[in-house]
């Protein structure tokens, strides 16, 4: 259910209201907007009176929320969420691009692809320290280590850090080192690992399951907003379907309509959803014309020695042509390529 809060209501009002809410065992989230204030429950098993509240001052109207989510619903919050990462925000008119290689490898391969992507104008900067893999003898990340060499790459570029959390073992080390704390596609369905990210109140990407449906993935959202955490953010990465040509099929209707039902904002991944170098660009241009919140791109300046998804890796000259190619087609629709806020920086 949704409490609509009258425009003129005061403090007392508002907390008269929580309690109530609290009184029946169920849980309140304040939504603050541009004219009204709102006020969302969660946690009941089934339909509530309305009249419950509508009779308390200061309350304007109480409305139903007949899905299956709520706070990530824009029926529960109609602005679009905004969400801040170092000087930077996700999910407002201006286009982040997130790029780097795979999985760290070594202090001087992070540095120069650290390096190379700014120059190119990335906003922020990828690298795996702990891999999930298919295979149990295939490279796992430096762990540690690798979170150590993204700090320092940060510190010599000024580039916020993503990097994937594996597990609640790892979240400790992760959430100390990382701006942006990433839900790979196989933990996406996680709760354990979700609810103690929302906790934690740092911005997650939560990247879409391997073949999970929007209802899903905005279920998994959902997990994160209950416990607390508002800056999240969604990644489309690719889902299973019946071709054999790519690595996965790039589901970019999902952009509109995770637009349409959604507050959160929502970037692509199209280096994970082909897995064929010569297809991540096109893609990338596409997911920008779909209305795409940013994209996230794999860059190795020597691919053919990558110890994680070579193939699909851009070298950083083909990187810093595709940066030109998303300014013109951002342009295009109105938009720019996010710069930094004075506000953000230090």
């Amino acid at each position: 259910m949704l409490i609509l809060m009258q425009s003129n209501h005061t403090k007392k009002q508002l907390n008269d209201v929580l309690a109530k809410v609290r009184s029946l065992k169920l849980k309140p989230h304040v939504i603050p907007g541009k004219l009204n204030v709102a006020v969302g429950i969660t946690g009941n098993s089934g339909a509530l009176d309305a009249a419950l509240f509508e009779s308390l001052p200061g309350v304007r109207e109480a409305v139903r929320v007949s899905k299956s989510y709520k706070l990530a619903g824009r029926d529960f919050k109609h602005e679009d969420t905004l969400v801040p990462v170092g000087p930077y925000t996700i999910g407002g008119p201006g286009l982040i691009v997130i790029a780097g290689p795979c999985a760290v490898e070594s202090e001087e391969q992070m540095l120069r692809i650290a390096h190379a992507v700014k120059r190119a104008g990335a906003q922020m900067l990828r690298g795996g320290a702990f891999k999930p893999r298919t295979s149990p003898y295939a490279f796992q990340g430096l762990g540690k280590k690798g979170l150590q060499l993204l700090a320092l790459a940060k510190r010599e570029t000024g580039l916020p850090i993503v990097t994937e959390v594996l597990d609640q073992r790892t979240l400790a080390d992760v959430a100390e080192f990382a701006d942006v704390l990433q839900v790979g596609a196989r933990n996406m369905q996680n709760f354990a690992l979700l609810k103690e990210l929302g906790q934690l109140k740092k911005p997650v990407m939560l990247k879409r399951g391997l073949s999970a449906t929007l209802d899903e993935w905005l279920m998994s959202a959902e997990y994160l907003l209950s416990e607390g955490n508002k800056n999240i953010f969604l990644c489309e990465r690719g889902i299973r379907a019946f071709s054999d040509h790519a690595r996965n099929t790039l589901d970019l209707n999902v952009v509109p309509a995770v637009k349409e039902l959604s507050h959160l904002p929502i970037i692509v991944d199209p280096s994970h959803a082909t897995g064929v170098r010569a297809r991540v660009a096109p893609m990338a241009r596409a997911a920008v014309a779909a209305g795409a919140h940013g994209v996230m791109i794999e860059v190795h300046d020597r691919p053919d020695q990558a110890l994680c998804d070579g193939p699909q890796a851009l070298h950083p000259d083909d990187f810093a042509v595709l940066m030109h190619d998303l300014a013109a087609i951002a342009g295009a629709l109105g938009r720019t390529v996010a710069t930094p806020s004075l506000k953000g920086r230090g």
